[in-house]
């Protein structure tokens, strides 16, 4: 598992596709940035930003437009505030892939040639229709980590050096315990059957080499909120009754009264059952945190599993 997505030569060639940058030295917001200082960051989402937030550490200011975890960003219709919290931003990183649209608008009705907008989905390749979970991709967030630390070297070159420090930290320590469990995880349950309420674990389950056996058209219309066929609610409840799968996960800011079946389903078949989120939970949590805790509660499932 890679903890470095890539050197500065990939970086060199990723980030002109993602990022909109600076043209002009003479502005205001660039003359301030280039004398050092603190500088206005946000995301989307609070599963971004706070990775923004280590890694610009006491030299930014960030926010996330989204950070309580029973909101749903796939409907969310920014505020004014929003508005003005995007408008004044030195960085802006969004998800994409047509989870949060509302996002790439909002930057469109302030625009600034100064501002570095990241769009990770456009980064990682995930185009339109692909599977927009991608904070559950280990890759994918090696991928963002560097292209943020580059963005925070572009809006503020000052304190490039600083950025590059906070990075390196982050890799080696802050993400430590989230790199160990992934490569503990795969190396002693790889090839295990899972299932799962919707797409958002697909991300990882492919990362954790878990076999994840529940019906793609079930995971993508629960994820999307439409109404999954009959046969494939079917399917799914029949793997789980008859105990074909070790573990079931559900995303339980998205617990639909099919969800609610199928836990039924896996609880009354003695089936562990491991909760997930789309946003940082509980709200005030780091990334690192809020997925070494979800990684953890897998492993003791698979665990339990086993035994």
């Amino acid at each position: 598992m890679p903890t470095s997505a890539a050197g500065r030569p990939v970086l060199a060639a990723l980030l002109p596709v993602v990022l909109l940058l600076a043209g002009c030295a003479t502005s205001p917001s660039v003359s301030r940035a280039a004398s050092g200082g603190v500088i206005e960051v946000a995301a989307s989402t609070s599963v971004w930003g706070s990775i923004l937030s280590q890694l610009g550490g006491s030299h930014v200011r960030a926010s996330s437009i989204i950070s309580r975890p029973q909101t749903d960003p796939h409907a969310y219709e920014p505020t004014p505030a929003d508005a003005r919290t995007i408008a004044r931003s030195r960085l802006f990183v969004e998800n994409g892939v047509g989870y949060d649209p509302w996002a790439a608008r909002t930057v469109a009705a302030s625009p600034d040639k100064n501002r570095v907008v990241i769009d990770v989905g456009r980064l990682v390749g995930t185009g339109e229709g692909g599977n927009p979970h991608r904070w559950y991709s280990p890759a994918d967030v090696s991928t963002v980590v560097a292209a943020i630390s580059a963005g925070l070297a572009q809006a503020d070159p000052a304190d490039a050096g600083y950025f590059a420090d906070r990075r390196r930290q982050f890799q080696s320590e802050g993400l430590a315990g989230y790199h160990r469990l992934i490569s503990e995880i795969r190396d002693r349950f790889a090839g295990s059957r899972i299932g799962a309420s919707e797409s958002i674990v697909a991300p990882l389950a492919q990362a954790l080499e878990l076999d994840l056996i529940t019906p793609a058209g079930l995971l993508r219309a629960v994820s999307e909120g439409s109404e999954p066929s009959a046969a494939d609610k079917a399917a799914s409840e029949a793997q789980l009754r008859g105990r074909q799968v070790a573990v079931y996960l559900y995303n339980s800011q998205n617990a639909t009264p099919d969800v609610a079946t199928q836990l039924a389903a896996a609880r009354a078949a003695g089936v562990p059952v491991v909760a997930v989120t789309e946003t940082v939970n509980p709200p005030g949590a780091s990334f690192q945190q809020w997925q070494v805790s979800q990684l953890e509660a897998l492993r003791a499932a698979l665990e339990q599993a086993a035994r």
